[in-house]
């Protein structure tokens, strides 16, 4: 395994075991079989690619190129047919699952591109996640990714509603998400986020200020397809006011500390 991050010192554990410290992502992939990539944005992933020392000017043709990132969709498309010329193969791969997923190798991994490229990753990405689905054409795997955020963002916000509902009128919230979590009701926000919203711990497992990142993307996506998101706008707004709030860096639960304070129930 050859390696490069932006801050090296992150790279230690890996460097410990035996990967090999590269000093760009040219270096990175000049010889290896596949190359992959997880960074913040889409300007992030261009700069990878197609920076000064991006992956572009050392790929030799047949290298796959797997974004574990998500960013835009229609960007891509165009990144994967700019390093089609070079017979280089570009595959959108976001993930879902969050640092916990990450941890224990049981990730979501949404994939678009190449079918043949796709077989030829799928026992790698197999060792990373659990759930691994060809998703259709470029790009499609982060339209995919988006779907999921739109899913997310609204059951978590369901979720903040709920339990500060449920501690207005007296609920114990741990026992409440015992009743529900099983039922109709259940979701895996309601399972994983609702013991930490109820115990007060808003430390970041996905971080506020990402998920307003995929929103935008999600609302960009959405405003170029004629598609009416209304619940992912208000979503959008409430995080907003986390984030203006010095919130940005803690876990998208802390969502219920907005809805606290539209209730009324905030201390101070």
């Amino acid at each position: 395994m050859v390696i490069h991050t932006r801050t090296k010192a992150k790279a230690q554990d890996l460097l410990a075991r035996g990967a090999v410290w590269a000093e760009s992502p040219a270096l990175a992939a000049a010889d290896v079989e596949i190359a992959f990539i997880c960074v913040t944005d889409t300007a992030d992933v261009m700069a990878v690619v197609f920076g000064k020392d991006g992956i572009k000017t050392s790929a030799k043709p047949g290298l796959i190129v797997v974004d574990h990132s998500t960013i835009s969709p229609s960007a891509t498309r165009d990144m994967a047919a700019v390093l089609a010329g070079n017979k280089v193969v570009f595959l959108d791969a976001p993930v879902s699952g969050g640092d916990l997923g990450a941890r224990n190798a049981t990730l979501s991994i949404m994939v678009g591109g190449d079918a043949k490229a796709f077989a030829a990753v799928e026992p790698v990405l197999r060792v990373m996640g659990k759930t691994i689905t060809h998703c259709g054409f470029s790009g499609s795997g982060q339209l995919t990714k988006l779907v999921n955020q739109i899913l997310v963002s609204v059951t978590n916000l369901a979720v903040c509603e709920a339990l500060a509902f449920a501690k207005n009128n007296g609920l114990d919230q741990f026992r409440t998400i015992q009743a529900l979590g099983g039922g109709a009701a259940g979701s895996w926000q309601l399972v994983n986020l609702g013991p930490k919203i109820a115990a007060d711990n808003f430390a970041p497992g996905f971080m506020i200020d990402l998920q307003q990142k995929d929103l935008r993307l999600v609302l960009e996506a959405a405003g170029q397809s004629n598609t009416v998101l209304a619940g992912v706008a208000l979503v959008h707004q409430f995080f907003s006011s986390a984030q203006a709030d010095g919130r940005g860096r803690e876990g998208t639960q802390a969502l219920y500390k907005v809805v606290e304070k539209l209730s009324g129930m905030a201390k101070g």
